[in-house]
């Protein structure tokens, strides 16, 4: 797959993507946006989570520090993005670490038509109903085939499904994309996987026709800058800086050379 044009669609209309975020990560989700050519936007109060999201071209939701308010702004904003026809990005963060997690995961999932759900293979594995926990926004053990679940929740939902780890799982519309880009480097950082929603939804936002593809291209892309910011540092804090340059200065050579999207026969 040919991935730098989404890259380039992203730098050239400039969307701008909403969020409803983790507190944790909220600065660096908007630097990732910002970094790639795109404009961050978070606006977590009911009053204009929906009129906000009106003038968005995504949406993106990461239930991270989870409260009940919040939960509902980003009800509101869903079926805003809906009227809209713009995307949406759910991030499970957590699901399957408390049952109030799980339960608020299933109540925005219900509440509006999601278009890409994202999180790690216990999160993913939880709201497609299979009994595993997550260690707090970690990765818990996942006997099942995460492409098969991948799958399975994608029709089910009839959405695209990410999962995340040292191979991405990408399933949507009937297509199965695996992102092999990455460094071990990122699991030291707080805020990669929240990064990675954002960038996803950036390039969504970019080609809303062709979401799985560009998730999978933005998953890349964030990843291949990471590759090289790695080249540039020596611990987390001088590798997360440089993650946000090397995302600016991401070139067709680059996302060429070093992409490693296949396709599974």
């Amino acid at each position: 797959m040919n991935i730098y044009p989404f890259l380039q669609a992203v730098r050239d209309k400039r969307p701008l993507v909403h969020h409803i975020t983790n507190w944790v990560t909220i600065f660096d989700c908007a630097q990732i946006v910002k970094s790639f050519g795109a404009s961050p936007v978070m606006a977590h109060a009911p009053e204009e989570a929906a009129a906000m999201t009106g003038i968005a071209s995504a949406l993106v939701l990461n239930i991270g520090t989870l409260t009940t308010d919040v939960t509902d702004s980003m009800k509101l904003a869903a079926v805003a993005a809906n009227q809209k026809g713009i995307p949406v990005v759910f991030d499970v963060c957590g699901a399957g670490a408390t049952p109030y997690r799980d339960q608020k995961s299933l109540e925005i999932l219900d509440a509006a038509k999601i278009g890409v759900i994202k999180g790690n293979s216990s999160e993913i594995a939880r709201v497609a109903g299979l009994a595993v926990a997550t260690k707090g926004v970690d990765a818990g053990h996942v006997a099942a085939d995460m492409r098969e679940v991948a799958r399975s929740l994608s029709a089910q939902r009839a959405c695209t499904v990410v999962v995340t780890g040292a191979e991405d799982i990408v399933a949507g519309d009937g297509k199965l994309f695996l992102v092999r880009n990455g460094h071990p480097m990122m699991a030291n950082v707080v805020g990669t996987g929240c990064m990675a929603a954002s960038s996803i939804g950036t390039f969504a936002a970019a080609a809303p026709d062709r979401v799985p593809e560009a998730t999978a291209a933005g998953l890349a892309c964030f990843e291949i800058a990471a590759e090289l910011a790695v080249q540039k540092s020596d611990g987390p804090v001088a590798f997360k800086q440089q993650l946000f340059d090397c995302v600016f200065r991401l070139d067709e050579k680059q996302v060429e050379s070093l992409q490693r999207v296949v396709t599974p026969g």
